[in-house]
């Protein structure tokens, strides 16, 4: 003789887990999504962040020629010497 006893909260913890498994299964897509709007929204500012690196390089180009530097432009003409500060 077989000496077997049920389990009465065998179903119930059965049922547990697989809600827990579903509600995992929906957080897991949600985090997915979220990821990939990240994602999405990353490639965007690399974007803008490229434009705007563009725009600062042509506003200093165009509002701070090398020639209003205050730094004097030293001659790099072949056959010039150096000259020395007095």
């Amino acid at each position: 003789m077989l000496n077997w006893r049920r389990d009465p909260g065998y179903e119930q913890r059965m049922n547990n887990n697989r809600i827990a498994i579903e509600r995992s299964k929906e957080r897991t897509k949600l985090i997915e999504k979220e990821i990939e709007q990240l994602r999405q929204e990353t490639a965007r500012l690399r974007q803008l962040n490229a434009k705007e690196r563009a725009l600062s390089a042509s506003i200093k180009r165009l509002c701070f020629p090398p020639e209003s530097s205050s730094i004097p432009q030293t001659s790099i003409e072949p056959g010039s010497t150096p000259s020395l500060p007095s």
